[in-house]
């Protein structure tokens, strides 16, 4: 860690959790973060999707749910960062408290619920000049829409331009019932109905889905067939997971999507699963659990193009990005890889 993050990360540890989550954005904007730009390597820089990637670690959506961060989280290593989740309009999300650390397990539980300013604050945001870097927008639906696969439609008509991907989130464990947005049909419409609007926009974004890690494999393999028959950019797996396997903080009691470190191995074979249906046909992002270069390398190996993390910064700080790399960076040098891309799936049988 710097010097600045030593002294941070006990206070922000003694806050509420959203608390020191929005002195953190605050700490980001008045110019407290790192400034050295995407970590750059000619092992690390990678194409996936169409979108060339100075490196392949990103960072999730949940972070900067209304893009207020944007320019210096691209300025803070990542080869990619995804806003979001914004939805058609503002809403509150769920009570507080519904951000919850459990330092013991290295995790962290959420029960926020899409909270966010809407799209036209985000979308205007979105507009202003910012550093160079490939930037995403996770996409969400408001918890008291009557039609919900519109929302989708309509933050794409919206925002797609103004993004680099969008990501269709439809497996956030934290809005009631957007999870069977997931089903074959439901998801085939919503999806459908996306890349209409998206055909119409000037400048199109690449299009992702967000899977949960709690999905049945039958279902899983009718998700992958659909998205390489849809011709889908890309597959991001996985989202939080509701199950408690193996926590012993005290607050694994709390409801909602948990994430961090016990979520790397139920994330990761899902992960895997998917680059054994699709055979490469459709890029996938490995996220959950990735907190070091051997995570990171282990989810390539399994499948993944790239990578996201988000709740290892939570205990890790922002200098955990550069450290990542480099040791990832040694990995592939260590067995021989020249580039990540090399490395992609070539452990894939240690999962299934």
């Amino acid at each position: 860690m710097s010097v600045l993050e030593r002294l941070a990360m006990p206070v922000l540890h003694r806050l509420d959790p959203e608390q020191a989550h929005d002195l953190s954005l605050l700490a980001l904007r008045t110019g407290l973060g790192p400034r050295t730009g995407p970590v750059r390597g000619m092992r690390l820089a990678t194409r996936v999707a169409g979108l060339d990637l100075p490196n392949p670690l990103g960072l999730a959506a949940g972070y900067d749910k209304n893009a207020v961060a944007i320019g210096p989280l691209l300025r803070a290593g990542f080869g990619f960062v995804e806003a979001g989740a914004v939805t058609p309009r503002a809403q509150e999300g769920n009570p507080r408290p519904r951000l919850f650390r459990l330092p013991v397990d290295g995790a962290v539980i959420n029960r926020f619920g899409f909270n966010n300013e809407g799209a036209e604050v985000v979308a205007e945001r979105l507009g202003r000049p910012r550093p160079e870097g490939v930037l995403g927008l996770n996409l969400g639906a408001n918890r008291d829409s009557p039609d919900r696969a519109a929302d989708y439609a309509e933050l794409v008509a919206r925002c797609g331009a103004l993004v680099d991907f969008v990501t269709v989130n439809v497996s956030s464990p934290n809005t009631e019932r957007l999870r069977d947005l997931e089903g074959r049909a439901a998801l085939s419409a919503l999806l459908r109905g996306v890349m209409e609007r998206r055909e119409e926009l000037p400048r199109k974004p690449a299009l992702f889905l967000k899977l949960s890690p709690d999905i049945a494999l039958p279902d899983l393999g009718e998700i992958a067939e659909l998205a390489m028959e849809l011709q889908l950019d890309g597959i991001i797996a996985t989202n939080s997971t509701v199950a408690r396997d193996g926590l012993t903080d005290r607050q694994a009691i709390q409801a909602g999507g948990m994430s961090g470190t016990p979520l790397f191995e139920r994330s990761t074979r899902v992960l895997a699963q998917l680059a054994y249906v699709t055979e490469g046909a459709i890029p996938l992002i490995g996220v959950g659990g990735v907190r070091c270069g051997e995570t990171a390398y282990a989810k390539i190996r399994a499948g993944a193009s790239a990578v996201q993390l988000y709740t290892g910064l939570v205990y890790g700080g922002l200098t955990l990005v550069p450290r990542i790399l480099s040791e990832l960076d040694t990995l592939l040098a260590r067995d021989g890889f020249a580039s990540v891309a090399e490395a992609v799936g070539t452990g894939r049988q240690d999962w299934l």
